[in-house]
């Protein structure tokens, strides 16, 4: 199935989808939440909105959730050394452990979850205070990684029972909304995966790239897009794929040491000013060579953003059908060469960046040399 196909529409004999409105929060498990408090918020320009720690009377753990337009992030770290959240952070180091997707009836997308066969983690689970009440519920998915139904709409407080409100603000830098979030699996164990989105939530394969798509000379991987068909969850799927040497996918699974969250794509309407408000705040991005710019008008036409300020930068752009989206990757934003962030701009693409593939998967390839790791 060639990659630009957009399966847009589920078969018919497809299940009924869970609905869902979109992600509610990304949480990472973390060696020190306050120390990474403070590099999202200086760094990405996130507030710090909420707290639970020892003064709230959480015993065990410790969190700080950031926020920036409609992007949450919540940062957890043990505070004990037998903790589960201190033995996922020794083996897989500090990453993604739990998505929130937002829903109108937690219990019920929970039960037909279950239904389905999901693995349960957590039974739905009413929680209040003074400002009201939420129900969040929880399941497994690839990895370590984890699911949580969220259901806050009748709920106002700064982020969940237990949680004291914060206000250590910060210049934003113009990040909107989660676009998509990306899981490396092992290989061949992709389509298990894509069973798993089709017959427990009923999601569908929005976009396929082979090996062909995303190939070097040294490496390939295989992806496929989940997607719910509103368009409100996108989750592409990462397995590596045979080549002469490591795939990137590959080194995330070595240093990962399981399946996991790859990278958090955060959508921005100017992504030159976002882009140099966070190469401002010190965080760093991939580069390409400047041919890349130079072939740029002829691969893409025209375009309305000036090609040197996207050369200084370093943003890539691709044009689909419907128009063309812009797009750059951060270094890994962890010691362990795994998660990193994308930012994007959609000027009526809504696919990938297909096109821009090639230079991208050359530029990882060319800091996995630097680490000893192609």
């Amino acid at each position: 199935m060639p990659g630009e196909t957009m399966e847009r529409t589920a078969q018919s004999n497809a299940l009924e989808e869970i609905p869902i409105e979109g992600f509610d929060f990304i949480e990472f498990y973390v060696g020190n939440a306050l120390q990474a408090s403070y590099y999202y918020n200086k760094g990405f320009g996130f507030d710090v909105v909420a707290y639970k720690g020892l003064e709230t009377g959480s015993r065990d753990s410790s969190s700080y959730v950031l926020r920036q337009k409609k992007v949450q992030l919540v940062l957890t770290s043990g505070l004990k050394p037998d903790s589960e959240i201190g033995r996922h952070v020794l083996q897989h180091g500090d990453g993604v452990k739990n998505m929130g997707l937002r829903v109108k009836d937690a219990r019920r997308a929970y039960e037909i979850a279950i239904s389905r066969g999901a693995e349960s983690v957590s039974p739905p689970e009413e929680q209040s205070d003074c400002t009201g009440t939420m129900v969040t519920a929880t399941i497994k998915t690839y990895g370590d990684t984890l699911h949580t139904f969220v259901e806050r709409h009748a709920y106002n407080g700064a982020f969940a029972p237990g949680f004291t409100a914060m206000d250590k603000k910060s210049e934003g830098t113009g990040l909107l909304i989660v676009d998509h979030v990306v899981g490396n699996v092992e290989r061949d164990r992709m389509e298990h995966w894509v069973k798993f989105y089709e017959q427990i939530f009923g999601f569908y394969v929005y976009q396929y790239f082979d090996a062909k798509d995303i190939s070097t000379q040294y490496s390939a991987l295989v992806s496929k897009v989940m997607a719910n068909k509103s368009g409100s969850i996108k989750l592409p799927l990462n397995e590596p794929a045979p080549g002469a040497r490591k795939s990137q996918i590959q080194e995330y699974l070595d240093y990962y040491t399981a399946p996991g969250v790859q990278h958090i794509a955060i959508s921005t309407a100017d992504i030159i000013s976002t882009v140099a408000k966070l190469q401002e705040r010190g965080i760093e991005f991939l580069k390409v060579p400047q041919t890349y710019y130079d072939a740029l008008p002829e691969r893409v036409g025209k375009i309305d953003e000036h090609i040197p300020d996207l050369a200084k930068l370093g943003i890539l752009v691709d044009r689909e059908s419907e128009g063309y989206l812009l797009q750059i990757f951060t270094k890994p934003v962890e010691d362990r060469p795994t998660l990193f962030f994308e930012i994007i701009q959609r000027k009526g693409a809504k696919g990938f960046g297909k096109g821009n593939f090639k230079a991208l998967f050359e530029s990882i390839e060319r800091e996995q040399q630097l680490r000893g790791n192609l």
